[in-house]
């Protein structure tokens, strides 16, 4: 077994200067016990959850004091009853802004398609009471679904806070969403009010949104009334403005609401069916996301949080949050490579971003165009950086601390929309190790289990959460309970079943190998597909990369199928076959040898960035590509065609 390579570790006082570190030093003073180190305090969190999520509770000061089993009260999963007697308002949590002066500035937008955008606490508190005044005029009471077709502006945060305060139901999709893919969503959720733009700007390319509005509009029946925000200079046809919806100055109001209380609607990709829509409660995305901002990101009223992101990923919600500990948004909407993938980071420098976070594409993509960020723009403010999305492979790893900064907290972050956050990420008390993801979260009983379900260490196997965490799902919207369960126990009666390949070391660490419905299986081997890639499009010839493997059904070994985007000007011919398959025999095993590697125009992708390896598995296989995929869900679905000459 390779020797681990610690390419960051923590300061000498960090237990004393971070706050989880004044969190474990915090907990006695409670009576709960005393932890010397970040491994036992996650053993704890997870064997006695109901004193663990009471005293964060406690700590971030979200409701009067609760007991362990009134934390608690029925540890069943699904089903798991969390907080009964308690109640909590997530848009209060965030207002409250800790640490923070009404003429703090709170939010920061950037877009390719106006001015910059900046609200300080007091502008976006009033912004949010006087949207929920023009919503009270348009009729919308608790538990009303409010409808979102908003880019990662201001604004779309505004009205979510909003619709939060009042009990109302949010559920956003992205402008760059087709009509399919929005309607697929929302006909399952009936919403009372929609929030559109225009159009919108990606780069210098402008986005005309008014006819796919108008068709929306048109397959939701129950809509009462349309709010048109001009965001492009047009305007929705026979719609209130977003200005006339705020023109009543109010006081945000927060409707004191159960723990479970619908918060807002999310869904899965529904790149090969209908989406799941995925409801989220108040209070377990307020506890959530509040451990995971200040405790494992380290982040308080001195930071600027920013992720890439859009309003149909997880991830805008997860920074929403910011504020609820004293953290600023750095909110960008628009082409992140408009002008070159460097200005991602001139934009870091120029907000003053603390924490950025990103996709293990766009760091991937950075090191290949041979960019040294810490050479392109000012970097000294920055103390963190997020990975998500996909893996980051070792030299992902690499290229942060060589190239961005030897002293920033790399945070390779994995969960889903399933739970709103993550389950293994990072926390500024352990060590990084290169290619590995620092620590399972604090809450979260994540384990590998082998095929009988059996707990693994050190060895790759399906990951599970065998204890409750609050975020997970109040349900799937309109649902007697059975697609949920459905969804994620019924591989193992009261465990969760994830989805993916995590192998969990001896030290705590973790290693996620991607999907555990896309492994590859050669000679009763699994592989994952997140190898494939880190040595494929490591190759300079190489600029992404799919791998599918189609089953022998008379048991032989199959055909194991890679698919690669050439850079411009190179040519997928045998001696690059050869150069390719050299490099995985080598770097990884002969098994890992291709029997083919075709060229392709694009990868495709869902918005969020992921790899769609099913979809093309199904159409390599004879499924038409309106049959395999939704592709209104994906980023670029016309790459699909290519695949069929394959089939």
């Amino acid at each position: 077994m390779t020797t681990p390579v610690a390419l960051w570790t923590p300061a000498e006082d960090a237990l004393t200067t971070t706050r989880v570190g004044r969190f474990m030093s915090w907990l006695p003073t409670i009576g709960r016990p005393e932890f010397a180190d970040y491994e036992t305090l996650w053993q704890w969190s997870t064997d006695f959850p109901g004193e663990f999520w009471s005293a964060i509770w406690q700590y971030f000061e979200l409701g009067r004091h609760v007991t362990a089993s009134g934390a608690l009260a029925d540890a069943s999963m699904p089903g798991a009853r969390w907080f009964p007697d308690s109640t909590v308002n997530y848009a209060k949590a965030v207002l409250a802004a800790p640490g923070r002066a009404d003429d703090d500035v709170i939010v920061i937008g950037r877009s390719d398609s106006r001015e910059p955008v900046e609200l300080t606490v007091a502008q976006l508190r009033s912004a949010v009471g006087a949207c929920q005044e023009g919503l009270r005029r348009l009729g919308v009471e608790r538990g009303d679904r409010v409808a979102a077709y908003l880019p990662n502006i201001p604004e779309t945060v505004v009205l979510l806070l909003a619709c939060a305060g009042l009990g109302a139901v949010f559920s956003s999709c992205a402008p760059e969403f087709g009509t399919r893919s929005v309607t697929d969503r929302w006909s399952q959720i009936t919403p009372k009010v929609l929030v559109a733009i225009d159009g919108y700007l990606y780069g210098d390319k402008h986005i005309d949104r008014r006819g796919e509005v108008a068709a929306i509009r048109e397959a939701l029946p129950g809509l009462e009334h349309v709010v048109s925000l001009s965001y492009s200079g047009g305007e929705v046809e026979d719609a209130l403005s977003w200005t006339e919806l705020l023109e009543a100055p109010a006081e945000p109001s927060f409707m004191d609401l159960p723990f479970d209380h619908p918060l807002y609607v999310l869904y899965s990709s529904g790149t090969t069916g209908l989406p799941k829509p995925i409801v989220h409660g108040h209070g377990g995305i307020t506890l959530e996301h509040v451990k995971m901002l200040a405790l494992h990101h380290d982040l308080g009223p001195d930071d600027r949080f920013y992720w890439f992101c859009t309003t149909g990923w997880m991830m805008w919600n997860y920074l929403v949050s910011a504020p609820a500990v004293g953290a600023s948004m750095v909110l960008y909407d628009g082409n992140p490579g408009f002008g070159g993938l460097e200005s991602q980071w001139r934009l870091a420098a120029e907000t003053g971003i603390t924490n950025f976070g990103t996709s293990a594409p766009f760091l991937l993509a950075c090191r290949k165009a041979d960019i040294v960020p810490s050479e392109v723009a000012d970097l000294s403010a920055l103390r963190g950086i997020g990975s998500t999305g996909s893996p980051l492979p070792p030299e992902g790893f690499e290229y942060v601390y060589e190239s961005i900064s030897p002293n920033v907290l790399l945070t390779s972050l994995s969960g889903g929309t399933d739970v709103c956050t993550g389950f293994v990420g990072g926390a500024p008390i352990v060590p990084v190790y290169k290619g590995e993801i620092a620590c399972r979260c604090l809450g979260a009983k994540v384990e590998a289990y082998d095929p009988a379900g059996e707990p693994l260490i050190g060895e790759q196997g399906e990951l599970v959460v065998t204890a409750p965490m609050p975020s997970m799902p109040v349900g799937f919207f309109d649902d007697d309970g059975s697609r949920y369960r459905e969804a994620y126990f019924d591989a193992w009666p009261g465990v969760w079943r994830h989805g993916d390949w995590i192998t969990v070391t001896e030290r705590g660490t973790c290693v996620i190998t991607g999907r555990s419905d896309a492994t590859l299986k050669r000679g009763g081997v699994r592989l994952g597909t997140s190898e494939f890639y880190s040595v494929v499009e490591d190759l300079d010839e190489i600029a992404d990369s799919l791998v599918v493997h189609l089953e022998d059904n008379e048991g032989g070994m199959g055909r194991l199928l890679l698919f690669v985007v050439p850079v411009e000007g190179v040519e997928v011919d045998d001696s690059l076959r050869a150069v390719i398959a050299k490099r995985l025999r080598s770097g990884l095993s002969p098994r890992h040898v291709p029997d083919e590697v075709h060229a392709v125009p694009a990868v495709p992708r869902t918005l969020s960035g992921k790899k769609l390896e099913i979809p093309v598995k199904r159409i390599l296989t004879g499924t038409p590509i309106d049959v395999a995929a939704s592709t209104g869900a994906l980023a670029n679905p016309e790459s699909l065609e290519a695949f069929l000459r394959f089939a």
